[in-house]
């Protein structure tokens, strides 16, 4: 097989001559004379065994499959990560060391510009036994007189934090993107920010680290924004995955019982103000000549236990701008999850118009500063609107 190393210097070949020219020509010798006798090895070793090495945003790989192989990648639990590396060390003298234990799948070595490796590596084994005895027989082992390496099991996080969508950004349309720009998604989930007000989390899970790391450095340099708003992307750490469980086990907003177990809500019978809410705020506009409301609903979550997450608008024509926000639902009797929505949202608007209407017009208007809020502060099921810019 043809050994292709894609150098980082070999980035400067194209450019054009002059002083930019004369530059990129000095920083292509001075990368070229650094450990040029370990670089030849490599070069020699590569084409007398017919290795295929690519090196692609800051590492170099071999295999992610290697030739021959057949079947399904390797499960979880068969990563192990390589610390400690002498930065003049290359592949031909690290993946035969670690292939006299077992079969490598994969093994990345990350790399600086200069052409010296970052001093860490990975290497995937084709069984969860095979990363075990390498951990076993590598650890603490010394590569070099002086230089004994780290050998863990890796980590192999799979899982992206997204912060900062904007609230009417749904699962559907976050997977449309993603599938765009990114390979490996396997499932996406929204949750109301922990740290904005107005705003979505997404938790996104990849098939593998690698294609997770790939999406996160994609999302991060592209400066990705939904909705008009600037995102932060991260690892999704235990902490957080905490607190969002804690969110979800929060008391329901006052129009929801709570539940005989903690955290759960329970669905009771709607009282005639609930039935009538929609009637009630149909009859209201009109005697205010604000227009009849415009109710737009959107599923973004929906939970084992029956409970729909809804983004909801409700614009009126003659008020100044839309009441915008979150709810929780169930299914009701002989009505879907929109249609409760739209209950449970024109009750709270009804409560909104119910004080600000008693004036003028004019009030109306004042009153939209109002903060108007359902349930404890940080609450994730909430309905808010959104106050003038």
């Amino acid at each position: 097989m043809r050994w292709a190393v894609l150098e980082p210097s070999r980035a400067w070949c194209g450019r054009p001559r002059g002083a930019g020219g004369a530059a990129a020509m000095e920083v292509e010798t001075w990368t070229n004379s650094i450990n040029q006798a370990n670089k030849k090895a490599l070069l020699t070793w590569a084409k007398e065994t017919g290795i295929n090495l690519v090196q692609i945003n800051g590492q170099r790989r071999y295999g992610g499959p290697p030739p021959g192989w057949v079947g399904d990648p390797p499960p979880a639990g068969t990563e192990v990560f390589i610390g400690k590396l002498p930065q003049d060390m290359y592949e031909n003298t690290l993946i035969p060391l670690f292939q006299s234990v077992g079969t490598l799948y994969e093994f990345r070595l990350m790399m600086t510009f200069s052409g010296l490796n970052r001093g860490f590596a990975y290497a995937k084994y084709g069984t969860q036994r095979a990363a075990k005895e390498a951990i076993a027989a590598f650890h603490n082992f010394s590569v070099r007189e002086g230089c004994a390496i780290v050998v863990c099991r890796s980590t192999e996080k799979r899982e992206l934090s997204v912060d900062g969508l904007a609230a009417s950004v749904s699962r559907q349309e976050l997977e449309a993107v993603l599938r765009r720009i990114t390979v490996g998604v396997l499932s996406v989930t929204l949750h109301p920010s922990p740290g904005q007000q107005r705003a979505q989390l997404a938790l996104l899970k990849f098939s593998s680290h690698h294609a997770a790391a790939m999406a996160k450095k994609t999302l991060m340099e592209g400066n990705m924004r939904l909705g008009g708003a600037a995102i932060k992307v991260d690892w999704l750490t235990a902490n957080l995955k905490q607190k969002l469980q804690s969110l979800e086990e929060k008391p329901s907003p006052s129009w929801v019982q709570s539940a005989k177990h903690p955290g759960l809500p329970k669905q009771v019978p709607l009282s005639p103000v609930l039935h009538n809410a929609l009637e009630h705020l149909n009859t209201l506009c009109r005697s205010q000549y604000l227009g009849p409301p415009l109710f737009l609903t959107r599923c973004v979550q929906a939970n084992p236990n029956g409970w729909l997450r809804f983004w909801c608008q409700v614009v009126i024509p003659g008020y100044p701008m839309p009441f915008t926000g979150f709810t929780w639902v169930q299914d009701g009797p002989g009505r879907s999850g929109h249609e409760e929505a739209k209950v449970a949202v024109a009750l709270q608007v009804l409560r909104m118009l119910g004080e600000s209407l008693c004036g003028t017009r004019a009030n109306l208007r004042k009153s939209w500063s109002i903060s108007w809020e359902c349930g404890v502060e940080g609450d994730t099921s909430r309905v808010r609107s959104l106050p003038p810019k």
